[in-house]
């Protein structure tokens, strides 16, 4: 009997370990420098806890009350030398949306494009995710008209950072990531608007990386402000709860220089930035900036130093990573009171989700005692990303853009939060306890949650699912 030839068996072998060596090496490449940072801890002289609000009023009527892009607005009318924006989504793509709030992204674009016609010599500097022109299968608007007033406009090298979901970014790396892109000649429908785009911007989606930041710092006549948040400039987002912090000081310098290391290693390094000073002292309230797993980092270490009789309110959009959820977990078994709301992540854009990984995630949580509310949506998203530590006087407040999941907190895509530390009297705190707590509750005229029972689901399928997507990547969150 002859043997079987050997070619084609050694043929898929060799494929297989190109593409496993593709893989490995964008899941474990090395980082572009200034990522995953925990900047000096800052004094904190003025520092505002804002947020988007969405309920149902006693007549059953879903409201808004927004604050966050208002103070944006008013932080760029006074800006005189320097402006720099960060922003994931910045877009006016509905999907299958038809509830838009607010036109978000056409507001930013025209306070921006105002204030450039106010002060000609003003610096204005967006940062962006290529998901606004889905990785360059179509044009932005909004985009173009900021680079025709002089804006520098610069889309994130997302091929630059971690793959998130390796199994498909290691062979993308090799057979379609070199075809670049362009936006004539769109065949196929959009996931997320009407214009059609071309094969490769499909190619590109399910690598699911992203710079997920949305920061904002500007100057003003005493110094420097910033703003960092939960909340994009996105239209069909518009109804979304959101929170932010605004601060000004040696912090803001801070951030601008985590911006200027993604404008870095994305092709278009800012120069002559004012630099912040390393010799500060710390006294009083006090902040500082966090990008990527140095949110990972602060989150647990807070958690787990959480003593009995304190308290950890949660409130997340998604969370799903293992480590902060055992620290959780922990920290109810040790007496730590432990409160979690949830998005009950029904909702996108028009169209309906499975829930996981927040109810997978909550039935974890609440089979071994800690309680778990769910946010009353009704097409929105409860996209807040928030921890508050609260001890007998002093109090701990982690807040921006990070979802707590693998992907938003370990290295993967580029995320922002501000760490506050402060008297739990500061009123930043204050404002921040009031809102969870209104959220938690309700208020006699606005209703934001509901039971655990509402969203309950603790199907093995959805359980693995979770489990798997997280641990691999291959999931959207």
């Amino acid at each position: 009997m002859r043997r079987l030839p050997r070619r084609p068996t050694l043929t898929v072998l060799a494929l297989f370990l190109v593409w496993l060596t593709s893989a490995l090496w964008q899941a474990y490449k090395p980082l572009p420098p200034g990522i995953g940072e925990v900047r000096p801890w800052r004094t904190a002289p003025e520092v505002t806890f804002l947020a988007d609000l969405t309920f149902v009023d006693s007549l059953g009527v879903r409201r808004s009350e927004q604050a966050i892009f208002d103070a944006a607005h008013a932080m760029i009318g006074q800006a005189r030398r320097l402006v720099v924006l960060d922003m994931f989504l910045f877009n006016d793509f509905a999907g299958a949306e038809e509830s838009i709030l607010r036109p978000l992204s056409g507001e930013l674009n025209e306070a921006l494009l105002q204030r450039l016609r106010q002060v000609p010599e003003l610096r204005v500097v967006v940062i962006t995710d290529p998901i606004n022109t889905v990785y360059g299968g179509m044009r932005s608007p909004h985009l173009q008209r900021l680079r025709d007033a002089g804006a520098e406009v610069i889309e994130t090298d997302l091929a630059a950072l971690r793959a998130s979901n390796p199994i498909w970014s290691g062979p993308w790396a090799l057979c379609c990531a070199w075809l670049g892109n362009t936006a004539e000649g769109g065949w196929l429908p959009n996931p997320f608007g009407q214009q059609h785009i071309p094969l490769r911007s499909w190619l590109a989606l399910p690598n699911f990386r992203a710079n997920h930041r949305k920061t904002l710092v500007v100057d003003r006549d005493s110094g420097w402000q910033a703003l960092v948040t939960s909340a994009n400039p996105h239209d069909a987002s518009s109804a979304h709860g959101n929170i932010a912090l605004r601060f000004s000081g040696a912090a803001a310098l801070d951030l601008l220089a985590s911006e200027a290391a993604v404008a870095a290693f994305s092709g278009t390094p800012l120069h002559d930035l004012p630099q912040p000073d390393v010799d500060e002292s710390v006294e009083g309230p006090r902040l500082r900036v966090l990008t990527e797993s140095a949110i990972a980092d602060a989150l647990i270490d807070v958690t787990e130093h959480a003593a009995p009789g304190e308290a950890l309110d949660v409130a997340v959009f998604y969370l799903a990573h293992r480590g902060l959820i055992r620290s959780l977990l922990n920290a109810h078994a040790r007496g730590v009171t432990v409160r979690v709301l949830l998005d009950p992540n029904e909702d996108a854009f028009g169209r309906k989700k499975n829930g996981v990984p927040n109810r997978q995630v909550a039935h974890e949580l609440v089979a071994a005692g800690i309680p778990v509310r769910w946010c009353d949506t009704h097409g929105e998203q409860c996209h807040a990303k928030l921890l508050l530590h609260r001890g007998a006087g002093e109090a701990t407040l982690i807040a921006g853009s990070a979802n707590f999941t693998r992907r938003n907190l370990n290295d993967l895509n580029l995320e922002t939060s501000m760490q506050l530390v402060a008297d739990v009297s500061h009123p930043a705190m204050r404002d921040a306890t009031h809102w969870f707590e209104s959220g938690w509750t309700n208020l006699p005229d606005k209703r934001f949650s509901t039971d655990y029972a509402q969203y309950q689901d603790d199907a093995l399928l959805r359980r693995a699912w979770y489990r798997i997507g997280e641990a691999a990547g291959l999931s959207t969150w």
